[in-house]
Formats: structure tokens, sequence, C-alpha cells
């Protein structure tokens, strides 16, 4: 489900045609058992029921997806600030252990731009091996330091060493947070009832034929946008790591 929902211009026109057609079945239902007059009331209420609830699903649904997407960028903004403060914090080690953290914490800024930028799945995939190579590079760059002169200066650089680490991990992890696959089932079912219903309720399914349109693609919009916000690399809104970018440019300035 989630590579169909990782291209969102293909789950545009896959649920269009499925919806579209839903709307199709409904009228075909209509020419064989056409509502009677008074029916038609009782299920005017229970297809508006039937919209209002999908509108609901709906708009949880792209909540959801926001929620998710401000998360990213936030995480962003803390790990620039964790890779950051302990650059600064390098200086309290001895000068050779100082430079040599500084200098891995440059490469791994620069995984960490790609690890946001990349849409390479085999790219990706590399880009996380050679960050965690790097983690445990930095690790055993502050920890050898500390143990050998334990004192709360370098405590302080082994605290800021796994922030950093612990800020890669939080991001990894809203990556993963994604819509749930069932919501996904559950809105694509209520919008072809609903589409069906639409059909099923149209008085002269030849001349509405362009209105039977209308709720197939907007509903197929709004799968579109809401995918596309929930897909950190798949869709054209995506995180952009403008402060780790800005953190690079002050680690090497021009």
């Amino acid at each position: 489900m989630y590579n169909l929902i990782n291209y969102p211009v293909v789950l545009f026109l896959v649920s269009f045609a499925i919806l579209w057609l839903s709307s199709w079945t409904g009228t075909r239902l209509l020419r064989r058992r056409a509502l009677e007059e008074g029916a038609r009331e009782d299920f005017g209420v229970i297809q508006a029921a039937t919209l209002t609830l999908l509108g609901l699903i709906l708009g949880f649904s792209f909540s959801m997806a926001i929620g998710r997407y401000d998360q990213r960028k936030n995480l962003e903004e803390e790990e620039a600030n964790a890779i950051g403060t302990e650059y600064l914090r390098a200086d309290l080690l001895p000068a050779a252990d100082a430079a040599k953290v500084k200098g891995l914490l440059e490469r791994y800024t620069e995984q960490r731009i790609s690890f946001y930028t990349t849409r390479d799945l085999d790219e990706y995939l590399q880009i996380a091996a050679r960050t965690a190579k790097l983690q445990g590079e930095m690790w055993t760059a502050v920890q050898v330091p500390a143990v050998a002169q334990p004192t709360p200066l370098s405590a302080l650089a082994v605290a800021g060493m796994n922030d950093v680490l612990n800020s890669q991990g939080y991001t990894q992890a809203a990556w993963w947070n994604r819509i749930p696959t069932s919501a996904w089932g559950l809105m694509l079912t209520m919008a072809i009832g609903c589409n069906v219903l639409i059909g099923y309720g149209a008085r002269n399914a030849r001349a509405e034929r362009m209105l039977l349109l209308v709720l197939p693609l907007v509903v197929s919009v709004t799968f579109m946008l809401i995918a596309d916000i929930d897909s950190p690399r798949g869709g054209l809104i995506r995180v952009q790591p403008q402060n780790l970018m800005n953190l690079l440019e002050s680690l090497h300035p021009r």
C-alpha cells in the first residue's frame, strides 16, 4: 500500500479511476431498480450522512499528515541545534580530540543533509550505512578522552554527543511514522460507498454525467494532497534541511 502512497500523482490517477467506476456502478444500479419518490427523502438523509462522515475522515487524515510534517520539520531543527551545540562543546576536549570530533561532525552534517534530500532508495541505504559508521566513530572520539580524563567538562561533551545520536533516532522514527494503512483503507472504502450512492441517487444519469465526476475528482485530489504531505520522500511537499545547511555553512565559512 505504501508503495502507491509514496507516489501521490499515481495515487490520484488510480483513486480517480476507482471512484469514477464506483459512480458509474451506482448509475447502473439505478437503471435496474430506480428509487421511488417516497424512498428518495430517506435516501437523501443516508447520502448526506455518509458524505459528512467521509468529509470528517478526510479532515482527520489531513490533520494527521500535517502533524507528522510539522514534527519532521521540528526534529530537523532540533537535530541541527544538537550538532551545533556539540561542535562548540568539542573544544572542552583535548586539542587533538576536539579537532577529530569537529571533523567527524562536519562529515556527519553532510550525511544528514543527504538523508533529507535523496529520493533514491539505494542511495538512502548507503547514507544510512555511512551515518551509522560515523555515529560509532563520533561516540568513540568523545568516549576515549572522557574515560582517560573524566572531568565535568568532558562529561558535557559526552552528553552533547548523546543528544546528537538521539536526535537522529527521533528523526528516523518520525519519518517512519506514517498514516496507518488501515486508515487509507477506510478512506477508500468510504469514498467508494459515497460515489456509489451519488451515482445511484442521480435522477438522470446521462444529464448529470459531468456532475458525477466532481466527487471522484475532489476526493482524489484530497487523497493526493494527504499522500504528498505524509510521504517524506515521494511528494513535492518535503522537509528541506535548511537548518542543517545553514549549520554546515557556518562550519565551512566561505
